[in-house]
């Protein structure tokens, strides 16, 4: 067996190209985009029983766990996901949080139009070479919304962003300050909601 060596951050260029690789088994390029909603994207593999593209998080690096204590690549394509590991598990199930607060079971992957997204008034990233890439623009479009050190993650125009910014604040501490002010108003939100209910006195 011939061993290989990569050179230094080879490893990264080749998770990355499997990576690509994965995701390119689907139909990504349509000649016109497709008029039913959602648009899926249907696999390319012959005999593969999943349906379209699902995307998996990951936690940091990791691969999330079902319930069931395996990863998603050890449980069935097809609808169902029904774990091929063990006998117990009904289908893929994973109570991990991303950091928006929800599990990833709540989550759904959505395939939009920039168009779309901006009649609805939600983000979009800066335009791509090529269709593959999608909404990635960047290694930081992979990031967590506040964690972003450029405008890959854009809302809106960038002047809408430039005004949220004060003048002497530098790309670190305009984000910080923008993360502390949401989980201000997150907990502000939280104590309204447990506000205490009114006592009742009872006759003696």
């Amino acid at each position: 067996m011939e061993r290989l060596t990569l050179p230094p951050g080879g490893a990264a260029a080749v998770d990355e190209y499997l990576e690509y690789r994965r995701y390119k088994q689907h139909k990504t390029d349509f000649e016109t985009i497709p008029p039913q909603r959602p648009i899926s994207l249907p696999c390319q593999v012959r005999g593969c029983p999943c349906r379209a593209y699902l995307y998996v998080p990951l936690n940091g690096t990791q691969p999330i766990r079902c319930r069931c204590k395996h990863f998603a690549d050890q449980h069935s394509a097809a609808p169902g996901f029904v774990c091929n590991a063990c006998s117990k598990c009904s289908g893929f199930h994973s109570c991990f949080t991303c950091a928006c607060g929800q599990p990833a079971y709540a989550h759904d992957t959505v395939v939009e139009t920039k168009q779309e997204r901006l009649a609805q008034g939600k983000p979009v990233g800066q335009d791509v070479p090529y269709a593959a890439m999608g909404g990635l623009t960047g290694f930081s479009s992979l990031a967590e919304g506040y964690m972003r050190l450029d405008d890959s993650g854009i809302v809106g125009t960038s002047s809408q962003v430039s005004s949220l910014r004060k003048p002497e604040e530098d790309d670190m501490a305009f984000f910080e300050r923008r993360y502390q002010e949401r989980i201000k108003m997150e907990k502000a939100a939280k104590q309204k909601g447990k506000a205490p209910l009114p006592s009742t006195t009872k006759p003696s």
